[in-house]
């Protein structure tokens, strides 16, 4: 098994040239994020996924999640992991010091959870879903809610799950059926099952509290009667401390494609009494409350494509390196490294250069999550805000079909042994597929864009997005060199497609929603392609004006370059085809009568 090695030359160089970590570091509450600060945690946190996490990864696929009457036992080694995980202040990164956080900026914590997620995605996904939980409690949570729950959760001493879906409704939150009733002591009694629940029950901490949608008797029908509500594995006493078993179980953990050491469950709660609850919010406010969780959660899967897709590459790279296989073109004699053949090149530099398009649009959406919070002028509050909620369904949706393709890419590059379990290039794309389906498949996530997001504002936040993009393609017209000329032409082209599918989507969304959203996924590709290009567009131009400044390794910002070109004459070269593909081809869509299926 391949090892990994965090990529941080390339994660400071997008926080500093491309995500603006000195302007994050202005901010209120983030003056110690230092770029000396910074590195600082980013190494500790390379060498502990590099070193602890790691290692499991192979080993805890092998060896799966166990379900026993109830109980779930997660595979060798993970406990430990996460003892030292909590210790290591891992899990508090990112949270309120006022509950036992570090307070430290969305954009520094965002590298960190690439690097467990490449090193670990099994793993990752604990602190993910407690992440989720902690988001939900700070905005919506009551005080006592907060001073009880918050501690455990910012430790990571409890972890948190999240409790929507049910076996009639999948996606489809209008269908839930869990129940919870009012009880005299302000609780509720909460019965139900809910289905595809990750670690919703293990090993690793001392209580679970799970985050249930459920409806209050007399509750509308649909999603505007469902309500929120903190289900603890195990009550809580008056001191903090854990009390009685609640009336939850984990009825059985799911088989899956990947991902086997992470148990999904399936939650059955209140077959005796009723699962004791305690609502978030009012009643029939669940929707609202649930998508701070949501959003979290979207975010953070983003990541896991990006994070899946580098150790894919990391592995590919390495055995392109090695493998000695066919003569080279140029005559030289012998079997060569196959990093020499020209498409194995052609298949690493499309993963290179995927990958470092996803890092650099995280952590640009993660830098303006932190000026959406914390700015002290309500406006610049706003306008982030919309930057973020656009670019929250590209993140998940592009970064995650990038993740299954930079995947299967480096099955590719192994050839024959790529597809043999031993070698260990099958896992990376066993885990990556079902990034594109939980937290909302990629059509969900294109739905939201394009109707939540575009056509709801008028397309306002997608033109300001084009705007910038422009402002970038001058700043390229000013380079000169065969290199930029490149991404300045393919990047055009890139912008113009963008813009004339929002107008489409804008103009005709009224008029025809089911034309639109029939090239809802093949637009949010395009807004990856496009958005992505348009950080490696800007990271070339941080690698020229390095170079021209004599400051950082050369190496690096002409790699930069090189890698920015590819991504514009292979990526958003395709942009064309895509606009076509929606403008012109929608409709067809839905043209073709059931029958003809």
């Amino acid at each position: 098994m391949s090892d990994y090695t965090a990529p941080l030359e390339d994660m400071m160089f997008v926080l500093q040239d491309l995500a603006g970590l000195d302007t994050v570091a202005k901010l209120p509450g983030c003056e110690e994020a230092t770029p000396e600060v910074v590195r600082q945690i980013l190494e500790e946190c390379g060498r502990f996924s590099s070193e602890v996490l790691a290692p499991l990864n192979h080993s805890g696929d092998k060896e799966g999640s166990i379900w026993r009457a109830g109980e779930v036992t997660t595979p060798s080694g993970f406990r430990e992991a996460y003892r030292q995980f909590v210790e290591g202040g891992w899990n508090s990164l990112q949270f309120p010091s006022a509950y036992g956080g570090q307070d430290l900026p969305k954009l520094v914590a965002t590298p960190a959870m690439e690097m467990w997620q490449s090193a670990n995605l099994s793993f990752s996904l604990c602190p993910l879903l407690s992440t989720g939980a902690v988001e939900a409690l700070l905005i919506a949570g009551s005080e006592a809610q907060k001073r009880t729950y918050l501690p455990k959760l910012v430790s990571g001493a409890w972890t948190g799950s999240m409790n929507l879906t049910e076996p009639q409704a999948g996606s489809d939150l209008a269908l839930i059926k869990t129940r919870a009733e009012r009880q005299a002591d302000g609780s509720y009694r909460v019965r139900g099952q809910k289905i595809f629940i990750t670690y919703g029950e293990h090993d690793l901490a001392e209580n679970i509290v799970h985050m249930v949608l459920a409806r209050t008797p007399g509750a509308p029908e649909g999603v505007h009667g469902l309500s929120f509500f903190i289900v603890p594995k195990f009550l809580v006493n008056a001191d903090g401390s854990c009390g009685a078993r609640n009336d939850l179980a984990c009825a059985s953990i799911e088989h899956k494609l990947g991902i086997h050491a992470s148990p999904t469950a399936v939650m059955v709660y209140g077959e005796r009494e009723g699962a004791s609850g305690y609502l978030v919010g009012e009643e029939n406010a669940g929707l609202a409350i649930m998508f701070i969780m949501m959003n979290a959660a979207r975010f953070a899967v983003g990541l896991q494509g990006l994070g899946v897709a580098e150790r894919a590459y990391q592995k590919a790279l390495a055995y392109a390196k090695e493998r000695l296989q066919s003569r080279d073109l140029s005559g030289a004699p012998g079997p060569a490294p196959i990093i020499r053949h020209p498409d194995v090149r052609r298949l690493l530099m499309g993963m290179k250069a995927r990958i470092e398009a996803m890092r650099a649009l995280a952590c640009v959406t993660a830098a303006s999550m932190d000026i959406a919070r914390r700015h002290p002028d309500e406006a610049e509050r706003a306008r982030q805000q919309a930057f973020v909620d656009f670019l929250i369904p590209v993140v998940k949706g592009w970064c995650t079909e990038c993740g299954v393709e930079v995947a299967s890419a480096g099955i590719q590059v192994h050839g024959g042994t790529g597809f043999i379990e031993e070698t260990g290039a099958a896992q990376y794309y066993r885990d990556a597929r079902i990034t594109t389906i939980y937290e909302g498949t990629t059509a969900i996530q294109a739905n939201d864009l394009v109707g939540r997001k575009l056509a709801r504002e008028g397309g306002a936040t997608a033109r300001a997005v084009a705007g910038m993009m422009r402002a970038t393609e001058a700043e390229l017209a000013k380079q000169a060199g065969e290199d930029f000329a490149a991404i300045r032409a393919r990047f055009a082209e890139g912008i113009e497609a963008f813009s004339a599918c929002v107008e489409w989507i804008d103009r005709i969304y009224a008029a025809d929603a089911k034309a639109a959203h029939a090239g809802s996924v093949p637009f949010l590709e395009l807004a990856g392609i496009v958005c992505g290009g348009w950080q490696m567009a800007r990271a070339a131009l941080a690698a020229q004006r390095r170079l021209e400044a004599g400051d950082g390794e050369s190496g690096f910002c002409r790699a930069k370059i090189t890698t920015a070109r590819f991504f514009a004459e292979h990526l958003l070269g395709r942009t064309p085809a895509l606009r076509a593909a929606i403008v012109e081809g929608a409709g067809s869509v839905m043209a073709l009568g059931e029958d003809r299926f």
